[in-house]
């Protein structure tokens, strides 16, 4: 009897690495340092030295990186965000946890990532209407596929805005060498289990080259102390990595560059075998994308999955409802049809299984 397909197949991982995995953990339960042990400092200067930034600064997780950038960049009531209405909640929510104005875009039909165009558009009606001040953008690398950042670091510098990239789904990726979690201002990613590096529980980052905000969120994810611990000089916030999961991400950050030619191979099997069925996903010239998910845009969506269900093969759909859509952003009052790509994405896309344990 074959093994089932697994969607993102964590314990293929287990089995590759268990040995190391396990030595590491076995060293922490020996120290016993569980909150922000020396593995946490070891993986913040090796997650910097993989991305190329001079500061990454480790939290208990993704949203909260978000958050943490917020709170650097003191975003506040009054002020718009903007980011792409086709993602995870978590890009939004974190806008108005901080009581800004998330201000919806569309999306690239193509890469389906945050829209450039658009973006700009939605930037000058905000600066002629008055109400909000444009402080932000937050680019999301949607299923592995950094956004446009030469564009849309272009259309930040024009309006004066900081940009803040969500690499939750990106990291790993790059392009023209440069690599996800080093564009903008402030990046952040996630190490939930399923992303393209994930570790057994949660987690998160955040990376910038500036060493006055690195400062600022070592403070605020500890309670905004200053000198010691009973030292608290602002309102900060309790989310430090667990020095277990720093130990099992030195692990898999070791076999990661390899997983990600394997995850691009399994990609370049699918596109091969899909691109007459289905509407492919694009990667432009100079990207590599990290492949988080494989996502496919289909006329029928619920009859082609359905059809991979009955060959035992796991799909899911990233996103079904977007942004403007979700029931807590119902008093910004968006209606239908006024983001039609990413209202068409959402309708038709579906994910194929994606890891790489694949072959």
């Amino acid at each position: 009897m074959t093994n089932p397909v697994q969607f993102i197949d964590l314990k293929a991982q287990y089995q590759h690495l268990k040995k190391k995995i396990d030595a590491r953990i076995a060293t922490v339960l020996e120290h016993g340092h569980y909150i922000m042990g020396p593995e946490v400092q070891e993986l913040e200067q090796q997650l910097a030295d993989y991305v190329g930034v001079r500061h990454a600064i480790t939290c208990a997780n993704g949203t909260d990186a978000l958050t943490l950038a917020m709170m650097v960049l003191d975003i506040q009531e009054g002020d718009a965000v903007f980011c792409p209405t086709f993602t995870f909640f978590a890009t939004a929510e974190t806008i108005a946890f901080a009581n800004a104005t998330p201000m919806f875009v569309d999306s690239n039909e193509d890469t389906f990532n945050i829209c450039p165009i658009d973006l700009e558009k939605r930037i000058k009606q905000t600066v002629d209407e008055g109400k909000l001040t444009p402080k932000a953008i937050v680019a999301v690398d949607l299923f592995g596929l950094c956004a446009d950042y030469p564009e849309i670091e272009r259309i930040a510098k024009k309006y004066n805005l900081k940009l803040i990239e969500d690499a939750a789904q990106g990291f790993g990726g790059s392009i023209n060498g440069k690599k996800a979690g080093s564009f903008g201002d402030i990046a952040t990613t996630s190490f939930f289990p399923a992303k393209p590096l994930g570790c057994y529980g949660d987690g998160g980052a955040i990376f910038t080259n500036n060493d006055e905000y690195a400062e600022l969120i070592k403070s605020y994810r500890v309670h905004g102390k200053g000198k010691d611990k009973y030292d608290n000089v602002r309102i900060g916030m309790n989310s430090r990595l667990d020095t277990i999961q720093a130990a099992v991400l030195l692990e898999k950050l070791v076999v990661f560059p390899q997983e990600l030619i394997d995850r691009n191979k399994a990609a370049e099997k699918y596109t091969r075998q899909l691109s007459g069925t289905y509407k492919t996903p694009l990667v432009p010239e100079g990207y590599v994308s990290s492949w988080a998910q494989y996502t496919v845009l289909a006329k029928d969506r619920d009859s082609e999955m359905e059809k991979y269900k009955a060959q035992g093969i796991p799909t899911m759909v990233y996103y079904g409802t977007c942004m403007h859509q979700q029931t807590a952003f119902k008093a910004l009052g968006y209606k239908q049809g006024d983001f039609p790509v990413a209202e068409f994405l959402a309708d038709k896309v579906f994910s194929l299984p994606m890891h790489g344990y694949l072959g």
